[in-house]
């Protein structure tokens, strides 16, 4: 049985522009009081082929926590684009958010990301090299996939 359940994630600023930061409001209950802190990641997976090139965006660790219902905005940079290879940089990806206790990973929810331009001449003959300012993501919030280990608490 988890001592933490993720009872909701909203997407904010969603769809946005590709180099704008990803916004998470997430709320989750603690069953029990924790002796160390919970680990959040975010994740932006840059290859189908190859994790070589997934990024973590950004860590932050969240603790003292009470028990009960609790909330936080978790704010993360845009991915890297330069290392993300050219021909991955438009069309689906994914972003996953983990939270992990005493370094075990027990939640991913991960949602597919459609990155794209806007502009119709664009998306008819997308140039070699993607224009970074011109793409737009749009996260598909109302689909997460959420995958729950059982860890040692």
């Amino acid at each position: 049985m988890s001592l933490v359940n993720i009872t909701d994630i909203k997407v904010l600023d969603n769809p946005s522009l590709f180099g704008a930061d990803f916004r998470f409001e997430i709320t989750f209950e603690l069953i029990q009081p924790l002796q160390e802190d919970l680990e959040w990641k975010v994740i932006y997976v840059g290859s189908p082929e190859s994790p070589e090139y997934d990024q973590v965006l950004d860590s932050i660790m969240v603790g003292p926590i009470p028990p009960g219902t609790n909330k936080f905005l978790f704010q993360v940079p845009a991915p890297d684009p330069s290392k993300i290879l050219p021909e991955n940089v438009l069309d689906v990806t994914v972003v996953i958010i983990t939270c992990s206790y005493r370094d075990q990973e027990f939640v991913r929810v991960g949602y597919y990301v459609n990155n794209e331009y806007l502009d119709e001449e664009l998306k008819e003959n997308p140039p070699e090299r993607p224009i970074i300012d011109k793409l737009y993501r749009n996260i598909l919030a109302d689909k997460p996939r959420v995958t729950r280990k059982p860890i040692k608490w």
